[in-house]
């Protein structure tokens, strides 16, 4: 009969409890209106919950209010996984940010935005950027829709209201300039995610920690798939932001090499 009841009693043990709402779940305060049921990651007994895991709610909202979409196309994952593992296109990526390091710190400490998040959507962007994409005349043709390190589009100076949404051509020729240039850029793309958070109902004052705390890690990889759209894009921010080469580029002590003679 004991044996008979433990039986019995593994499944109901076993069966999991239902998530609590998230610090990010908003309100609608005229209607009590749940109007972005980001909701908590689930997790598996015992284990920390996985910030990449969105439910079909989440999804559904992100893709309601921010257009977001699913995952690339397996081979494409594949293809850029390949990328990825380029040598000589890794340590040129690494020597641009290296250029990019000051404003990146500067502009990040101002709006209280995680500089390892910035530094890692920076490090996919270039890493994948297409040849030529860069070049005035490619971006005064309008060939490309984005520009810059941070592949930022004139949609996001509209939404930073730094361009008019009825442009004039002339505006948006400036405008593509202004993209193009490296460190005016990152100050966008810094922009972007301090408006993304708003957006989200994040603190504004609050600086996400990935490591200490799976609420911000789950917060990062939602900034991180709103920015490109992909679902597969935040896996790939998360695992760059835990690169040491990354983070000694961002925090690394820099001493001048004196010769010995000296």
């Amino acid at each position: 009969m004991l044996g008979a009841l433990g039986l019995c009693l593994v499944p109901w043990l076993r069966e999991p409890q239902l998530q609590g709402r998230s610090p990010f779940l908003r309100l609608d305060g005229e209607r009590g209106i749940e109007t972005f049921p980001l909701i908590s990651p689930s997790t598996s007994e015992g284990l920390r919950p996985d910030p990449l895991d969105f439910s079909p709610e989440e999804l559904r909202e992100l893709n309601r209010r921010f257009g977001v979409h699913g995952p690339q196309p397996r081979l494409a994952q594949l293809f850029t996984e390949g990328i990825d593992q380029l040598q000589p296109l890794r340590t040129h990526t690494l020597g641009r940010l290296e250029e990019l390091r000051p404003v990146i710190l500067s502009e990040s400490r101002r709006h209280r935005i995680n500089p390892m998040l910035v530094t890692a959507v920076l490090f996919d962007e270039l890493q994948h950027a297409k040849p030529g994409e860069d070049h005035p005349l490619a971006a005064r043709s309008g060939l490309f829709s984005t520009h810059g390190p941070a592949q930022l589009s004139l949609g996001e100076l509209v939404k930073q209201g730094l361009l008019p949404a009825s442009a004039t051509q002339e505006q948006i020729e400036e405008a593509r300039m202004e993209l193009l240039d490296p460190d005016r850029n990152v100050r966008l793309l810094v922009g972007k995610f301090v408006r993304l958070k708003q957006a989200l109902g994040l603190s504004d004052r609050a600086l996400l920690m990935a490591s200490t705390s799976p609420a911000d890690a789950k917060a990062m990889a939602t900034l991180a798939y709103l920015h490109n759209g992909k679902l597969d894009y935040p896996a790939r921010v998360l695992r760059y932001m835990q690169d040491p080469e990354l983070h000694a580029l961002l925090y690394g002590s820099r001493k001048p090499i004196t010769s010995p003679l000296i």
